[in-house]
């Protein structure tokens, strides 16, 4: 008995943890824009994107500039070369890209970045 309550003591001087508040917003309808591809021909990128928000709270906020941060991720895209659209590592350097400049926008509008990460969840080039 004496190891119950010395343990029930123990888990009571524990700190407690809270659970992570994020939400996830997903950009509607899916991204769909150009680059240019060798020999000045066109190819086209679609994706889905999504970001955590920190904060669910946070969420109506990362809506209402949606536009403008949907801008800027296909700005972004449309300025890489083929060879970095095609490759594994070239689209998660696009990703970090994409999720600095999406912080960086946030932080100027709203005074903080609000997103923990920016995940592309579909990707499909020609």
């Amino acid at each position: 008995m004496k190891i119950v309550i010395a343990l029930f003591c123990f888990l009571l001087t524990l700190p407690t943890v809270k659970a992570a508040d994020y939400a996830y917003f997903g950009f509607e309808p899916e991204i769909i824009t150009n680059y240019v591809a060798v020999k000045k021909k066109m190819g086209y990128v679609r994706l889905t994107v999504e970001l955590m928000i920190d904060n669910s709270a946070n969420y109506e906020i990362v809506e209402h500039h949606a536009p403008l941060l949907r801008d800027a991720i296909i700005n972004i895209i449309g300025q890489q070369p083929e060879s970095k659209i095609k490759s594994i590592n070239g689209r998660h350097e696009i990703q970090r890209e994409c999720e600095e400049q999406i912080k960086a926008l946030l932080k100027k509008e709203t005074g903080s970045s609000l997103i923990k990460k920016l995940l592309f969840t579909q990707w499909l080039d020609n």
